[in-house]
């Protein structure tokens, strides 16, 4: 699991004066730098082999200006070329929204997934929800 400690902004909040919805896939995307490092240690755009497939966000509570923000990640389900990124924002010991990405191994050079390599495939297991361990190679 990674964590990300997030101030919100006053400008992130709306007027009903809690957090906008638009932040959070932002923050989510913000906190899978420490994934994306797995893949490009130097993030390197012109190095770059992941494309985003899908987001999802459930919001199940208010966020608020002046308090920190937990954003928790995981890795779900791993695939052959794919990955689960399932995400968790936190405030004040409640869980306020959850989040899933779907990540894919790509090739941009030739515009197609590629399998993910064992040695990141390892590194990304570490980062398992212990629910999620049992790891398919070709689901």
């Amino acid at each position: 699991m990674f964590e990300q400690v997030v101030t919100p902004g006053f400008s992130d909040t709306d007027a009903l004066g809690h957090i906008n919805n638009t932040k959070l896939p932002v923050w989510f995307l913000e906190a899978r730098n420490d994934l994306f490092r797995i893949f490009t240690p130097d993030l390197d755009p012109k190095k770059w082999r992941l494309i985003l497939a899908k987001i999802e966000v459930e919001y199940l509570g208010e966020l608020f200006y002046g308090q920190q923000v937990m954003i928790k990640t995981y890795i779900g389900h791993i695939g052959n070329a794919s990955f689960r990124v399932q995400q968790e924002a936190w405030q004040n010991g409640k869980l306020a929204a959850k989040g899933e990405a779907i990540m894919v191994h790509f090739n941009f050079q030739e515009k197609t997934s590629e399998p993910l390599p064992d040695g990141i495939r390892k590194q990304l297991t570490v980062h398992q929800r212990p629910s999620e361990k049992t790891v398919s190679r070709y689901a």
